[in-house]
């Protein structure tokens, strides 16, 4: 019948015609097997799978009609290795990520998980940590990280030609307390040095320091902060308003508390903050081992700051900032006369700075004026510049600037006070996994506002040091400063410290 049909059509086939059309079939057909074996068979539950993977349809399709593999030779059915995600893929894919309750991340939570993103690529220890970091202590919730150190230290101090020195042990403990909540943030930060000397005169430095802040995530745009602090050390004997010739200076006692409020409305940027601060001075010993009562210098502070920026992108945004507070003394009058209760008013512009790990910061320059109650005394005033920058020029080495202003009133008779500008910079690099170095220096210029010209002061401060972790619970640490303050017609005082340590930590 097929035979007929074929005559009907007047297309003759003999029986090796037939025989051949068969072969080139069945060859046809193997040459096809084995790019239909390497097709990838997608289920229905995929649409439900990590938004991450990639079905690669159109190159699957592309391999199997070139009939190409890229699995390992002689394997059937391999699928081929997904290609990395391009840096435009993974900003797509975070802009178009739900965020917290279902919302969508604004431009700056978009920006810090691509700066985790790429800190996850560029450090080479973020897939297995550092073998020298502490694990800390899990409690519940927290996670504690404590260390305790022990060190011997001299101290040599050189006023003109009169020298003292002295020989001493430091101990210190210092720990964190850090949340481990999915939602806000609780962190508690805490510092103590007790010295005790062994050897020579001097007087001893012991210090504390506590502060905690409590972050409230109250929504996507809206985070708050809620800090508070204590603090004590001993009055430095190089400041001016020291006691002369004292044996042991005033220990001082201060008191912080604070709430902020931050919200993002849309590229405007909105912060507001209120503050707390209150310092409490303990008595001075005199030579003839009376003491001299200082709390006429005990007195509290309140400050409340505005911010206002705009986002000229994610990574850049310039800032207004304007602040108001009010200081109160215990006392109306000090022990000579005068009102030093003041009124302070500020403002400064500045440019808040986020290029991730290489480069972020916030800097900012602006004026401040503290007037007194006491109408004798002349309003303390100057050019504010406050701020810090952390730069990463390369993976290791870190560097970090800071430029601090202060009002500081005085206690001498009809002295409104002066202004302090520090600057300081610390330099770390590690020179091996294990051994890190360390350079310090800061230098503080005290500018008196008086009438009776008092000179201003210069304080110089250089330090290196090294840390040798030699495990992750266990360093050694070395440490060497030099200070100079100087002042006109006064004699230059210098102190030289030097020390090494060990520290056990978890």
């Amino acid at each position: 019948m097929a035979k007929a049909q074929l005559q009907a059509r007047g297309t003759p086939w003999s029986r090796p015609t037939r025989r051949l059309a068969a072969l080139l079939l069945a060859g046809t057909v193997l040459a096809t097997m084995p790019a239909m074996a390497q097709q990838k068979v997608v289920p229905a539950s995929s649409a439900f799978q990590d938004p991450l993977a990639s079905t690669d349809t159109e190159t699957d399709t592309d391999t199997s009609a070139t009939g190409s593999t890229s699995g390992t030779p002689g394997t059937t059915g391999a699928i081929p290795a997904r290609a990395p995600m391009s840096d435009e893929d993974a900003a797509r894919l975070v802009e178009t990520t739900p965020g917290e309750n279902g919302a969508f991340l604004p431009a700056e939570r978009r920006t810090e998980r691509l700066n985790q993103r790429e800190a996850d690529l560029d450090n080479v220890r973020s897939n297995f940590g550092n073998p020298y970091d502490p694990i800390g202590i899990r409690l519940g919730t927290f996670i504690l990280k404590p260390s305790l150190s022990q060190g011997i230290n001299h101290e040599k101090t050189k006023t003109g030609s009169v020298s003292t020195s002295r020989s001493f042990w430091q101990t210190g403990l210092k720990g964190s307390l850090t949340s481990d909540w999915s939602r806000h943030q609780l962190t508690i930060d805490a510092e103590g040095i007790h010295q005790r000397n062994i050897s020579g005169t001097g007087e001893t430095e012991p210090k504390v320091n506590v502060n905690a802040d409590l972050r409230l995530d109250l929504s996507n745009d809206t985070i708050a902060n809620l800090t508070a602090g204590y603090a004590f050390e001993r009055e430095s004997s190089s400041d001016p308003n020291a006691i002369n010739g004292a044996t042991t200076q005033s220990g001082v006692h201060k008191f912080a508390a604070g709430a902020s409020l931050k919200r993002d409305f849309g590229l405007i940027r909105g912060t507001i903050s209120a503050d707390f601060d209150r310092e409490v001075y303990g008595d001075a010993a005199l030579q003839d081992g009376s003491k001299l009562d200082l709390s006429d210098r005990n007195f509290s502070a309140g400050t409340l700051t505005g911010r206002v920026g705009y986002a000229l992108s994610p990574a850049l945004i310039p800032y207004l900032e304007a602040s108001v507070g009010r200081s109160f003394y215990d006392q109306k009058r000090d022990s000579l006369g005068y009102e030093r209760s003041a009124l302070t008013l500020g403002g400064r512009a500045g440019v808040e700075v986020d290029l991730g790990e290489k480069l972020r910061g916030d800097l900012g320059l602006g004026y401040k004026r503290a007037s007194f109650d006491d109408s004798r005394l002349a309003a303390l005033q100057g050019i504010a510049l406050d701020g810090a920058v952390f730069w990463s020029p390369q993976r290791g080495t870190d560097l970090r600037l800071g430029l601090r202003t202060e009002l500081e009133p005085s206690t001498a008779p009809g002295q409104s006070g002066y202004v302090e500008y520090t600057t300081d910079a610390t330099l770390t690099h590690e020179l091996r996994d294990n051994l890190v170095a360390r350079l310090t220096g800061a230098y503080t210029w005290r500018d008196f506002k008086s009438a009776t010209a008092i000179p201003n002061q210069s304080v110089y401060l250089a330090g290196a040091g090294l840390t040798w972790n030699l495990n992750r619970w266990l360093a050694l640490t070395g440490d060497v400063s030099y200070e100079l303050t100087r002042q006109r017609d006064t004699d230059d005082t210098g102190i030289t410290r030097a020390g090494i340590g060990l520290v056990l930590r978890r």
